[in-house]
């Protein structure tokens, strides 16, 4: 599979429409605990009075801007966007949210999401954190809910009809690791190489696309004696939208080519081939622990419509030439994509595991 030195210059679509959430998986979303009624939605934040350029600590001008709004309004957001952090992080306890406020409402115009960044502040130490308020797009909602599921991440996030909030995932952004982590000579290369093979299979699995290094971070913990690598998507705009099949494999994107390069230098064949078995295994063993609840979401998203004829017939026909299986041309949508995919890529992992444990 890496063969290649060269990534392709592949990019998605340039705009991906917003898929509105059907009854069905409202319904999921509600029996799961994900659908919330929250104080504050996203239509709330864009009456914004005007945006001006937000600068990193370097001084570089970033793809967000801070928005500012009447003081009216501000009043009104300030305390339902710290009863929403209360909700994402303590389940509603309101009995600390006095020494909270809002520091800062960040917009991103860039991509097609349009998300607004919630900073919240500790008044006491100024210790803060963050967290996303998007437009409820249910292919993105579909994505967070395969990798809570199916990674080994767990993420948190609600829906309150067409408002979808996101807590923050923190690590180092995949394009800066390029730039100041990847040449160090303090980094693991062999380590990293493994988890970006992981990352790679885990991404093809579940036809999770558009992870450029821009959407992914690297989280460092350290080990002993060292340290260890996990690679996590930050963004699920992407979920099996796309046509193309190299458009799930980040190996073949432009932005990730040093993480490549990295996994060829230090990797053999054989070491791939048993990082990318490994996680096929322990995603077979993350499917039967929540089978029920995985076979529920994927019924749903078998009858959804979440992206367009010419890309589906794309995808199923490429898939069904890469793994020489014609199952892929029987499906009609996104969704029975995935589930085929999800078959095809772990079936021999799935004989490896009792029946009683993976279930259907």
């Amino acid at each position: 599979m890496y063969a290649a030195t060269e990534s392709e210059n592949i990019k998605p679509s340039q705009k991906k429409p917003i898929f509105p959430v059907n009854s069905a998986l409202r319904k999921y979303l509600t029996k799961y605990g994900r659908e919330v009624k929250l104080p504050v939605s996203y239509q709330d934040l864009l009456h914004f009075r005007y945006t001006f350029p937000l600068k990193d600590k370097n001084g570089n001008t970033t793809a967000w801007e801070q928005a500012s709004y009447d003081m009216r309004e501000w009043e009104h957001l300030r305390e339902g966007l710290v009863k929403i952090y209360a909700i994402l992080k303590t389940e509603g306890d309101f009995s600390f949210i006095s020494h909270l406020d809002v520091a800062r409402i960040d917009f991103c115009s860039f991509g097609n999401s349009q998300p607004f960044r919630i900073r919240i502040v500790n008044k006491f130490n100024d210790n803060y954190d963050h967290y996303y308020i998007k437009r409820a797009d249910a292919s993105r909602i579909y994505g967070l809910e395969l990798e809570d599921m199916l990674s080994p991440n767990r993420i948190t996030f609600f829906t309150s009809a067409q408002t979808l909030i996101e807590e923050h995932i923190p690590g180092i952004p995949g394009d800066e690791f390029i730039k100041n982590y990847l040449a160090d000579t303090k980094t693991n290369l062999v380590r990293f190489a493994k988890e970006f093979v992981k990352f790679n299979e885990r991404c093809f699995i579940c036809l999770l696309g558009d992870m450029r290094s821009y959407n992914f971070v690297v989280d460092i913990t350290p080990d002993i004696e060292d340290v260890q690598y996990r690679i996590r998507a930050i963004d699920f705009d992407q979920q099996c939208y796309e046509g193309r099949k190299n458009m799930y494999l980040p190996q073949f994107f432009k932005e990730n080519y040093p993480f490549v390069e990295a996994a060829i230098k230090n990797l053999n064949k054989e070491s791939i081939e048993q990082y990318q078995a490994e996680e096929r295994t322990n995603i077979v063993f993350r499917l039967a622990a929540s089978r029920y609840q995985i076979k529920e979401l994927l019924d749903i998203m078998s009858h959804d419509d979440i992206s367009k004829p010419e890309k589906i017939e794309q995808l199923k026909l490429e898939l069904a030439n890469h793994f020489h299986q014609l199952a892929f041309l029987k499906a009609k949508t996104m969704g029975q994509i995935v589930k085929t995919q999800l078959k095809e890529t772990l079936r021999k992992s799935l004989l490896l595991v009792p029946k009683k444990k993976a279930g259907a």
